[in-house]
Formats: C-alpha cells, sequence, structure tokens
C-alpha cells in the first residue's frame, strides 16, 4: 500500500499520520537544522583563520627562514622586548586618547548647537556629516596636500596671518607630525560624536527643560543637572565605538608620513604590518597581533561593563 493512502486513512480515522525516525528525529532537532548551515560558515570563515593564526604564533613562519620549527614563546618575547613595538603601543594609546577627546568636545559643542532648530539646519547638518563618508585613505591625501611644505597652503597662510615667515614641516618635524595627524582624524570623525550625542540629546524629555526654564533655572545648571545625566550613557556609546576605532589607526599614518620619520609615526596596526607585510616576519607579526588583541580585548570588556552599569535617568 502507498504511504500517501495510508496517511489518508489515519487522517479520515482522526489519527495523526506516523512519521518515520528520521522524520521523527529531524522535527526534533528542526531549530537546529536550521541555524547549523550558519555556524559552521562563522566557524570556517572565522574560527579557523584565529586558530591558524595562533598556531603561527607558536612556530617559525618566517619567508626568510626555512621549515616551521616549533619555537614556543620566542615571537612573544620579540615583540614584548621590541623598543619599536612598545613605542608603536604608547604611540596609539596617545594618538587616540588625545583624538576621541577633541573629537567628543568639538562633537558635544556642535550637537548642542545644533538640536535647536534654525533656518538652514538641515543644509548645515548635511555638510556636517560629508567627512563622515569619506575613505580614510582620500582625507589622508586631502591632508598631505594642505600640510605637505612647500606646496600646501597652510603654512603660506599662517605666514599671512601671523605676520612673520612660517616654515614647519608637518610632516617631518616633531611634534607637527603628530599634530597633522590628529587634525586629520579629528576632522573625519568628529561628526561621528556629533551625530550619536545628537541622537541623545532629541531623546531627552523636552518638558525637563520647559520645567527648568519656569523655575528660572539658568543654562549652566541645566546642562549639569539635566542635560549631562540623561546624555551620560550615550556618551559613553559614542567613546567606546569611537575609541575601538581610532586604536586601528592605520590609513592616514600610511598616506600623510608612511610610518616616518624612522619609526616615530609607528602605531600598533602599523608596526605590525611593517612586521608582517615588508619585512616578512609574519610569525612576528601574528604574535603582535595576538598581543594587540588581548590589550584591546581588556579595554573593550572595561568600556562595556561601564557601560553596562549605567542605570537610566
Amino acid at each position: 500500500m502507498q504511504p500517501t493512502a495510508t496517511i489518508r486513512r489515519l487522517k479520515a480515522a482522526g489519527a495523526p499520520p506516523r512519521l518515520s525516525a528520521f522524520a521523527q528525529w529531524a522535527d526534533r532537532h528542526f531549530k537546529w537544522l536550521l541555524v547549523g548551515p550558519a555556524v559552521l560558515l562563522i566557524l570556517a570563515l572565522s574560527i579557523y583563520p584565529l586558530l591558524f593564526s595562533l598556531v603561527v604564533s607558536f612556530i617559525n613562519y618566517d619567508f626568510q627562514v626555512p621549515g616551521h620549527a616549533f619555537v614556543g614563546l620566542k615571537n612573544f618575547e620579540r615583540v614584548v622586548f621590541d623598543p619599536v613595538a612598545r613605542w608603536s603601543l604608547l604611540l596609539t594609546a596617545s594618538l587616540s586618547g588625545i583624538s576621541v577627546a577633541i573629537e567628543f568636545v568639538l562633537g558635544l559643542l556642535v550637537a548642542l548647537t545644533m538640536v535647536r532648530s534654525f533656518p538652514g539646519r538641515g543644509v548645515i547638518m548635511s555638510i556636517l556629516i560629508v567627512p563622515l563618508f569619506i575613505s580614510p585613505v582620500i582625507v589622508g591625501q586631502a591632508w598631505t596636500l594642505l600640510l605637505q611644505r612647500p606646496f600646501g597652503p597652510t603654512n603660506y597662510i599662517l605666514t599671512q596671518l601671523l605676520g612673520q615667515e612660517v616654515t614647519i614641516g608637518w610632516m617631518t618635524e616633531r611634534p607637527w607630525l603628530y599634530v597633522s595627524l590628529i587634525i586629520a582624524d579629528v576632522w573625519q570623525w568628529t561628526p561621528f560624536m556629533f551625530v550619536i550625542l545628537l541622537a541623545g540629546l532629541t531623546a531627552i524629555p523636552p518638558n525637563l527643560y520647559e520645567a527648568a526654564e519656569l523655575d528660572g533655572v539658568n543654562a549652566w545648571q541645566v546642562f549639569w543637572a539635566i542635560t549631562l545625566p540623561h546624555l551620560g550613557p550615550m556618551m559613553l556609546l559614542a567613546l567606546t565605538f569611537r575609541l575601538l576605532d581610532a586604536i586601528r589607526m592605520f590609513d592616514t599614518i600610511f598616506i600623510m608620513t608612511g610610518g616616518g620619520p624612522g619609526t616615530q609615526t609607528y602605531t600598533a596596526s602599523y608596526y605590525l604590518y611593517t612586521i608582517g607585510f615588508t619585512q616578512f616576519h609574519l610569525s612576528q607579526a601574528t604574535a603582535g597581533s595576538w598581543l594587540f588583541l588581548i590589550f584591546t580585548a581588556l579595554i573593550v570588556t572595561l568600556l562595556v561593563r561601564r557601560l553596562l552599569k549605567v542605570e537610566p535617568v
């Protein structure tokens, strides 16, 4: 007898159709069968490269040395005791901290200005967020053209404003090469802070400001008593996202200074790139990447815990 005929007879008798053993197993594990392909794809694209890089960090994977012998922690030791690596980590922390702090202050000031409606507000906001959509490579090239001596107009403009000749080497002299990197980063990413903080400001109930106005509270007290407490979680969110992105700074440095002069503008990302892809010490670069990942994970953990502890006002 055909299975369909059996099912029809069972349905006619009011009994549920009898399923095969495989169909019953598939029915019990239906949700796992749906997510299984996605999990396998994630494992193939994410977990496998991570495990492979972990193996590479413990072996000799240098193009200049034959073989892949196990070397233990030597690759990590080379990174830890490399003064250039320590300098690049210090410079990464300094540039990221200064850039993000300036971007936060400027973004907050612009957001406080733009939260009120006025003629031309939409046009100004559209112009302000344009740098956010430009590639960091293009940003680096544009600021190089503006600052590079003797072709860039910056020194000429400063000479006219100050009344004396200005001959700053923005790409070659300390501390001006760091100033130029910070200016380029601030110019591009201040709109990111502005957009997030403006979203937080617009979410504050307007009746709070109306009540404060009726009570005769001045603007500074309103900021400390109403704006800052309500905007706090959004501030921390903006700082967290921006800081995690800033510590990966590479593109603008690659275009504007090339890591130089010497190794003076080596950030952690640029150091790892140089070790791995110009000196071909891939195992050392991989070990450094793991150390940098651990360092970043510690920062992420601290920021996320702080973010989760913030209670809504």
